[in-house]
């Protein structure tokens, strides 16, 4: 499988959680070669003060459980 698939598949694991505070994610790039994912954190968790904690300990600590391509996690604007 390739590792956009396997990023997808791990998104869409977690996305009813972002989805149950009035969020989202989207998955902007998946850099296979260097191992980063590029998510827009969207809806409520777009402006959250605390997205940044979900997205490091929460949607970047799956991903890398469950893609161990995965080496890094950006939230772009």
């Amino acid at each position: 499988m390739v590792v956009k698939d396997k990023v997808v598949t791990a998104i869409d694991s977690i996305r009813g959680y972002l989805q149950a505070d009035g969020g989202d994610v989207e998955i902007v790039e998946v850099d296979e070669e260097q191992g980063v994912v590029k998510l827009r954190l969207t809806g409520a968790c777009g402006g959250c003060p605390m997205s940044q904690m979900t997205l490091k300990m929460g949607i970047e600590r799956v991903l890398k459980q469950q893609v161990p391509e995965v080496k890094q996690v950006i939230a772009i604007q």
